[in-house]
């Protein structure tokens, strides 16, 4: 008499889910390039970036996810006031960058790193720890003409990739970040790394620190259509000041 087999047998439905899921799945760099549109930048129409619009249904690759990595919101997918003004401000200011190397740190789009490129950096590395944003940067570089090299992961664990200009743009938004940033910032002025800070006014920039070198009515993310321009600062970050210890008189 055969042996019966008292394995519940998979449901029809959830092979059938499983299939129609591996369907679906996206390529994200098909993806970006048919749903994000190529455009010049409002303020900076030497660069062209992919942008999202509100028909673009970015949550589609969002929600997909790369792998089992857990992506952060698409900031790469927007521009931002700090980014936009810190990218003006290198193609204003080529000697700053001329034959170079510029660190990207938190790239986004890549729009601070391909400005940099164009200005005539040596070389350019644009970091960030959104997998989406690297495939953007990518597209983004060549769709401009540049080679911007990308890495992707949290490098302010560690020590910076060697550059002499370290460039972010809007990255004191959040307290605990924002700390970690000054951080890994101040290792960089350390290793003898001049540091540039493209914001707006987050809450959490440490203006004590900070040489304003520059301002532009740039786009910022949630500006309202036809309305007008932000305002994005750009600064050089001074080292912090250590107080000279003070003795007991007696």
């Amino acid at each position: 008499m055969p042996r019966k087999d008292h394995r519940s047998p998979r449901p029809t439905e959830d092979v059938n889910s499983v299939a129609s899921a591996r369907r679906r799945q996206l390529d994200p760099l098909e993806f970006i390039k048919t749903n994000l549109p190529i455009e010049p930048v409002p303020a900076i129409p030497d660069i062209r970036l992919h942008m999202a619009r509100p028909a673009s249904n970015l949550w589609r690759l969002v929600r997909q996810g790369p792998g089992n990595f857990d992506p952060p919101s698409p900031y790469w997918a927007y521009l931002w006031a700090g980014g936009a003004a810190l990218a003006r401000y290198f193609l204003d200011h080529p000697e700053m960058v001329k034959g170079r190397r510029v660190l990207d740190l938190g790239a986004g789009s890549g729009i601070v790193g391909i400005a940099a490129a164009k200005a005539g950096a040596s070389k350019v590395i644009a970091a960030d720890i959104d997998p989406y944003a690297a495939l953007a940067v990518d597209l983004n570089a060549a769709a401009n003409g540049v080679a911007v090299e990308t890495i992707v992961g949290d490098i302010m664990g560690g020590s910076a990739p060697p550059a002499d200009i370290v460039g972010i743009g809007d990255l004191f938004y959040e307290a605990d970040l924002a700390e970690r940033v000054l951080g890994f910032l101040d290792s960089c002025l350390a290793a003898g790394m001049t540091t540039l800070i493209g914001d707006p006014g987050r809450t959490y920039l440490p203006r004590s620190r900070l040489r304003l070198l520059a301002e532009y009515s740039v786009p910022d993310f949630g500006d309202v259509k036809g309305a007008a321009m932000s305002i994005g600062c750009v600064f050089m970050l001074d080292p912090a000041q250590v107080a000279p210890s003070v003795r007991n008189a007696g």
